[in-house]
């Protein structure tokens, strides 16, 4: 049953599986309820938001564009973090009982004009979510991305969640937090780093004899935070942190920036 409540947040079911999303709380996942457990970390900051038009942190929160330099906000330390998308508003473009389409335009302190497009379809088997990029007229540099925070422990007196994946490499993280550039053999956690999959992403959260979790994109980045007592990260995006400086992807109004991700489940 789709429900839009008194506060404007929208709810999408399929079978005992209920989605919660709220586009006045910057377009976030609020909730992922299955079999009555909620799998992510409930609050302010926490669900699942999106990221754009850029991921992780910004060097300095300084975007270089041709010989202009643009300032945002430092909101991590000395950086700027996570994109504008999340601290604004979005609309509702259409809604049903498994699917929802938000949308937001790109706004101060971004500096050109476009749009981030939002989709997110739900099954009894898993939620497919996407993100679209598309400029109004000047390109520009964007990424985009997913920012869910799970619940380290998906029910009392129960395991914690197990990290499983095989990335092809990491970024060497220097002492700002920001990739260095240079590209070493995976080390073990814990973590607040950016991996590389070339066939793209792929990472198994397992609460055990629970529930599995598998996140799957064709985007071959992937940050993984794990260092929070109560929830841990596994963020697939379009490249690393810092990266519409230093690997960016140009978004044109004929070619928009589009990634997608599903998250399935399987009861164990």
């Amino acid at each position: 049953m789709f429900s839009d409540t008194e506060n404007g947040d929208l709810a999408i079911e399929a079978g005992d599986i209920r989605v919660g999303i709220s586009p006045r709380r910057g377009g976030a996942i609020t909730g992922l309820v299955i079999d009555e457990a909620e799998l992510l970390a409930q609050g302010d900051g926490y669900g699942c938001f999106p990221m754009a038009p850029w991921c992780g942190r910004i060097d300095n929160g300084q975007l270089s564009v041709g010989s202009v330099t643009h300032h945002f906000p430092l909101n991590a330390g000395p950086h700027a973090i996570h994109g504008t998308v999340r601290d604004g508003e979005w609309d509702v473009v259409d809604a049903s009982a498994t699917h929802v389409t938000l949308r937001q335009a790109l706004a101060p302190p971004w500096p050109f004009a476009g749009r981030v497009t939002q989709r997110f379809r739900l099954t009894e088997d898993f939620l497919d979510l996407s993100m679209e990029v598309t400029a109004e007229s000047d390109p520009f540099p964007a990424q985009v991305g997913w920012h869910p925070w799970f619940t380290r422990h998906l029910r009392r007196d129960t395991e914690p969640v197990r990290i499983d994946f095989a990335p092809d490499w990491q970024e060497l993280r220097g002492p700002d937090y920001l990739p260095s550039g240079a590209r070493i053999a995976p080390r073990p956690g814990p973590w607040d780093d950016c991996f590389g999959m070339v066939d793209g992403v792929h990472v198994v959260l397992t609460w055990p004899s629970l529930l599995r979790l598998e996140l799957g994109s064709p985007e071959q980045w992937v940050v993984v935070y794990d260092m929070e007592d109560d929830a841990v990260c596994v963020e697939p995006q379009s490249g690393p942190p810092n990266g519409v400086n230093t690997m960016p992807q140009l978004v044109t109004p004929e070619s928009p920036l589009v990634a997608d991700c599903r998250w399935t489940w399987t009861r164990l």
